[in-house]
């Protein structure tokens, strides 16, 4: 009987501790999960080429990106820097006018890539171009 006893009390911990580890791991991925940040900063009043940026971004990320926005890897932030909230943003990037940023955080770093040029270039003249550009800059730092 005691004999009983003590298996199922060996058992028991050892349940325990397989739980404990599981809990451990989950953690540790979701520490260690890694999320893109689409950011377009624009000032109040915005060029054509401005607007294309932010049109053409928010289309990437909504079409291209849906079930990682849904669980939270791909994020699209737009920031007008003409208000103080998106001023005090802006300070951090050091930026003055309309902006494009892909930065990935991955254990709680960040990762900053600045799109302007880029996106200056293509939004408008080449907006088939941004969007594959985009995708792959966004899909690239999923990895």
């Amino acid at each position: 009987m005691k004999r009983f006893a003590f298996i199922r009390l060996m058992i028991l911990i050892c349940f325990a501790g397989s739980i404990s580890a599981q809990k451990a791991t989950v953690a540790q991925s979701a520490s260690a999960k890694t999320v893109v940040e689409v950011l377009y900063f624009h000032g109040k009043q915005r060029c054509p080429t401005c607007i294309a940026i932010g049109n053409h971004s928010l289309d990437v990320v909504k079409n291209d990106f849906a079930s990682q926005v849904r669980n939270g890897q791909v994020k699209f932030k737009e920031i007008d820097i003409s208000t103080s909230e998106g001023e005090k943003f802006a300070d951090n990037y050091r930026v003055t006018g309309s902006s494009l940023f892909v930065n990935q955080w991955k254990n709680g770093k960040e990762k900053r890539n600045n799109m302007t040029i880029f996106g200056f270039k293509n939004a408008r003249s080449n907006p088939s171009a941004f969007k594959v550009g985009l995708k792959n800059q966004i899909a690239l730092l999923l990895k």
